[in-house]
């Protein structure tokens, strides 16, 4: 572990395999409908009024049915999550985590997708009929839609067929073939969204690089609970 001043006050932090184990735990007691409900009662908020150590940055999608706290059994002041639909990147959403793990001192970094996905979907369905959706919408769309077309540099994802890809072109099918289905789309999705944070954030790549932070991709299944590995980056494991 790790001791880190904050505010002239010292708190020890967990490692990123202590952090990834802890909500490995905290995981597995949800499945089992046997949460603990940590650190959520009035002694635990006033603990975390004056500062906040999270253990985790939670990078998920903004679907109602993936709540963080709720699927990894945790409390106030454990995990400081972002939320985008798709779980998508910008600029802000960037500096939200490197917020998390630079300034507050979190040890690992989570990338959260899950099964019926509606930004995973509809982003399949623009590339297979080649209308995109309008407003707002479409900017998610956008960014998932790379993903999609991305084979991970780190080798195809468990289970995933790469036969289909375009002579000469590995990093792209064409549109006359088909998509890979949903669950190969989602997990390249996570696993791109995993490595464009350590290639995009400098601070993040070094902290990596060190050991002091890792980083996971996870995807949630919605009918049992649950929540397994599927990339990671640093000392995790």
């Amino acid at each position: 572990m790790e001791r880190i001043m904050t505010n002239s006050t010292a708190t020890i932090s967990p490692t990123p395999a202590q952090a990834w184990q802890r909500l490995q735990e905290g995981n597995a007691r949800f499945v089992a409908d046997e949460m603990l409900h940590p650190s959520q009662g009035a002694a635990r908020r006033t603990e975390v009024a004056a500062a906040q150590h999270p253990q985790a940055v939670l990078l998920g999608c903004s679907d109602s049915r993936v709540a963080a706290e709720i699927i990894f059994d945790q409390g106030l002041g454990d995990l400081f999550v972002v939320r985008t639909a798709g779980h998508v990147l910008d600029a802000s959403v960037i500096g939200s985590v490197e917020y998390g793990v630079e300034v507050l001192g979190a040890p690992l970094v989570v990338v959260l997708g899950h099964d019926r996905c509606g930004a995973v979907g509809a982003a399949a369905e623009a590339l297979l009929s080649g209308q995109m959706p309008t407003g707002f919408i479409r900017s998610v769309v956008d960014r998932v839609i790379p993903s999609l077309l991305t084979e991970p540099r780190l080798g195809p994802a468990e289970g995933e067929d790469v036969a289909g890809a375009v002579p000469g072109e590995p990093a792209q099918r064409s549109r006359e073939l088909s998509l890979p289905d949903e669950d190969v789309l989602r997990r390249r999705h996570v696993r791109t969204t995993v490595q464009m944070l350590r290639d995009y954030s400098t601070s993040l790549s070094e902290s990596i690089e060190t050991g002091r932070v890792g980083i996971v991709g996870v995807e949630y299944t919605l009918a049992d609970g649950t929540a397994h590995l599927v990339e990671e980056l640093g000392e995790v494991s």
